[in-house]
């Protein structure tokens, strides 16, 4: 207080023009602290556009290669296993270009993914289950849709990526609208939009890289003119790619157009993409991303393996074949490859009748070519040319077969090199078993190639195969496959030659690594007694214990619908999508169908109940079947999980008779594995939503029609009529009079003629015991979340929720 008061005295005693003073200064000071907190720091903040890099400094100055923080986004647990290796991407629609772009790189590497539309107030797909998170990646096509999300839904995906170390891939392109200077709205990162570049060069220091090599600038304009550039003077932030402007006020400095988010800002590791994919240099930045985002889990190895068939070597006519400069070239190519790529080495394909059939030049080119047959590796073609799969005649094949093997051995060409020996114009086609049996005794084939089987676009869908020992190697799937033999004369000019190489399918080929009913090449390679008119276009999917046999026999009923022939192993199930017998091929499910007859209103169906729950069985329909229309029965899952028990006590399951059902459904990961296995087939088919969201993944939402088993059981009729409509069939029939309920049996029934019923067998229908208290309250808490997952998922398809889902909803408090 005596402090305070010799205070005030000592302010009286200042003279007044002492104190002006005083203020003065207070003001000055005062507004240079304002002028550097309003000016110099946000200089700091905000670069200007002339700001950048000059490439000099890029390859002196080190930039911040540092390690992933704990916690932060990119880094894993010990473990490495807090979430599974699927990729969570934000599309702005199914049929956005990017979007399409990124789906198939993933595709391509075979990295799993899951697609949804980009909320804007709508839900988030669940991200955890419990103590595990379902994504190790987010990408968005659109990086304003994760900016501009609504609070709720930004603040959850932000925690998971803190929590679960998780990363995120952002794409930022301009449009008309786009401002042409602006901050990322909540962050330090500023944009500069609709920019034309040009001379990009890789990083060196950047941390991201692994497949990409900054070796060289890639000169010339960059496509498009709607490019924008990141600046910032946050730590946070590195350059993966730079590039100039193109405009005339360009001052020669690099701007950043793809930036490294180092997790310094928020604790989120991110890479933001200035534009599409379009630039090829993005392909590969982007491959990399997914790898240092993931710590590798989702990484490509550095190995790749190429193999060039040069087919037809002697085929062609006269001023078409190769003349002794060809030869000489093609020497010296190879040579130059072998530079880069230990033991480059062409396979050539030949036909021995068509040596020797050119002009003078041309013979002396063959001579020649022979001479260093010993340079290449050889295949053979037919002795002719012909296309062996047309014809069926064994001992006409071996004789073609023989006849180039006499040749190969005449000219030294070794006829056995254990791989890449690929008959010409066909692979091991397992309905062509006399060209195999030739094959094998002329040949001794171990590995062969085909032209496009499986014929499949974009070819990131074709695959390999084993037939009978016989490892097929798709082929030319690259796209540079022609007819043409001059370079100016390549199909779409030599451009598009160079379009494929820069950033398109050959280059996807090498970075990386439609259905056969609807390709005139597979149905060209068939029997003429094939048809695909014999495939079903409607699949009964299940799952077991819905009521799924019931709707089996009410469809059956129905005179334009044609079911499957009934399996000696499964009944009336044949289960080719689900298990072993999909390796029998389709030949094989095809015979399980009839003939087709002229009428235009055959429509053949078939249900394997265990196809719902598969893993597989949806994306192998959809490979073959890619317009057939699905049914789903799902019914209340605590009761479908009952039923299955009882099912499996009726045929005397040993583990079934010993243990009681809530022993079943709450025993521990250290029980008896066979107890353990009961377990899941009791409860893993009820998770509807997961096995349901599988299926929407291969087929559109408005092929796939979700059935109330409940309604089913009691008004079948009406449910009849709605299946009818959905499968388009022209005949309807009126249900109403030909099924009947059964009192002795308790289910609807096929009424025939004089008032009698054809009802299912004395295992279906069964009435149980009913289920105990317990285990119905343990159930209804267990399917809880699941059944709300349900609910959104249907909903969001267009779906009608089932009654006893719609009840189950209203009791969640």
């Amino acid at each position: 207080m005596l402090s305070v008061l010799r205070l005030r005295r000592l302010i009286r005693q200042v003279p007044l023009q002492t104190s002006f003073i005083f203020l003065f200064l207070l003001c000055i000071l005062s507004v240079f602290l304002s002028s550097y907190f309003l000016y110099a720091v946000k200089r700091k903040l905000e670069p200007s556009l002339t700001a950048g890099h000059s490439a000099d400094d890029l390859y002196v100055t080190p930039s911040r290669p540092l390690p992933f923080l704990s916690g932060v986004g990119g880094t894993l647990s010990s473990d490495g296993t807090r979430t599974d290796p699927v990729v969570l991407v934000f599309v702005e629609s199914p049929y956005s270009q990017l979007g399409q772009e990124i789906v198939a790189i993933l595709e391509a590497a075979r990295f799993r993914y899951r697609t949804e539309i980009s909320p804007g107030k709508g839900d988030m797909p669940t991200l955890t289950d419990g103590q595990r998170g379902h994504f190790v990646l987010i990408i968005y096509e659109n990086i304003l849709k994760y900016v501009n999300m609504d609070a709720w839904n930004r603040e959850l995906l932000d925690r998971y990526c803190i929590e679960f170390g998780v990363g995120m891939i952002g794409f930022f392109k301009a449009n008309e609208n786009s401002l042409l200077s602006a901050q990322l709205k909540g962050f330090p990162l500023f944009l500069h939009s609709n920019l034309g570049l040009k001379d990009c060069t890789v990083n060196p220091k950047s941390p991201l890289l692994h497949i990409t090599r900054a070796r060289q600038v890639f000169s010339g304009p960059l496509p498009g003119d709607d490019w924008t550039i990141f600046q910032s003077n946050h730590s946070t932030y590195e350059p993966v790619l730079l590039a100039k402007t193109r405009s005339a006020e360009s001052t020669g400095l690099m701007h950043t157009s793809v930036v490294q988010d180092l997790g310094l800002h928020d604790g989120i590791q991110r890479v933001l993409f200035g534009h599409n994919l379009s630039f090829w240099l993005h392909k590969l930045v982007f491959v990399d991303a997914l790898s240092f985002l993931t710590a590798k889990r989702l990484s490509l190895s550095l190995k790749r393996f190429i193999l060039v068939d040069i087919d037809d070597i002697f085929v062609g006519k006269e001023g078409t074949r190769m003349k002794v400069a060809d030869v000489k070239a093609l020497v010296e190519t190879q040579n130059e490859l072998r530079r880069s790529i230990p033991d480059f080495t062409f396979n050539l394909g030949f036909s021995g009748k068509f040596f020797h059939a050119g002009t003078d030049e041309e013979d002396q080119g063959d001579d020649l070519l022979l001479s260093y047959v010993d340079e290449f590796w050889w295949f053979p073609h037919m002795w002719s040319h012909m296309q062996p799969h047309r014809f069926h005649n064994q001992s006409v094949l071996a004789e073609q077969m023989m006849l180039n093997r006499r040749f190969a051995e005449d000219h030294s060409i070794p006829t056995h090199l254990g791989y890449a020996v690929a008959p010409h114009h066909s692979g091991v086609y397992p309905v062509h078993i006399q060209l195999y049996e030739a094959w094998k005794r002329v040949w001794d084939i171990r590995v062969t190639s085909t032209e496009e089987y499986p014929h499949l676009k974009p070819a990131r869908f074709r695959r390999g195969f084993i037939h009978r020992g016989i490892r097929v190697l798709p082929r030319q799937t690259c796209g540079l496959f022609t007819h043409t033999i001059f370079h100016k004369d390549y199909p779409g000019g030599p451009q598009e030659l160079e379009r494929i190489i820069d950033g398109g399918e050959l280059f996807l080929t090498v970075l990386l690594n439609p259905d056969p009913c609807e390709d005139k090449r597979h149905k060209d390679i068939w029997s003429k007694e094939k048809t695909c008119d014999r495939f079903p276009k409607l699949l009964l999917i299940g799952p077991q214990k819905t009521g799924a046999t019931a709707l089996y026999l009410f469809l059956g009923m129905h005179p334009d619908l044609s079911s499957n022939c009934p399996s000696k192993e499964t009944f009336e199930e044949i289960q080719f999508f689900s298990g072993h017998n999909y390796h029998r091929g389709i030949d094989w499910y095809m015979e399980y169908f009839p003939l087709p007859s002229n009428s235009s209103s055959d429509y053949y169906f078939e249900k394997s109940a265990s196809y719902f729950d598969s893993d597989v069985a949806a994306v192998r329909a959809a490979a073959l079947l890619p317009r057939a229309r699905i049914i789903t029965v799902l019914s209340d899952p605590v009761e479908r999980a009952y039923a299955w028990y009882q099912h499996q006590r009726a045929h005397g399951d040993p583990v079934a008779l010993k243990y009681s059902f809530h022993d079943v459904i709450k025993a521990s990961h250290n029980a008896p594995v066979k107890l353990q296995v009961l377990q899941k087939r009791c409860l893993a088919p009820g998770w509807y939503a997961t096995h349901l969201s599988r299926w929407l993944q291969h087929y559109h939402h408005d092929q796939i029609l979700v059935v109330d088993g409940q309604t089913l059981k009691t008004d079948p009729a009406t449910v009849m009529q709605k299946i009818q409509t959905f499968l388009g069939l022209e005949n309807q029939v009126d249900y109403h009079k030909i099924l009947a309920f059964d009192p002795k049996k308790g289910f609807w029934c096929q009424l025939l003629d004089g008032g009698r019923t054809k009802c299912l067998g004395k295992s279906k229908g069964q009435r149980y015991p009913d289920m105990d208290k317990q285990s119905q309250v343990f159930l209804r808490s267990y399917y809880r979340d699941a059944n709300i997952q349900l609910s959104k998922l249907l909903y969001k398809t267009a779906q009608v929720l089932p009654g006893w889902l719609r009840e189950d909803l209203l009791n969640i408090r």
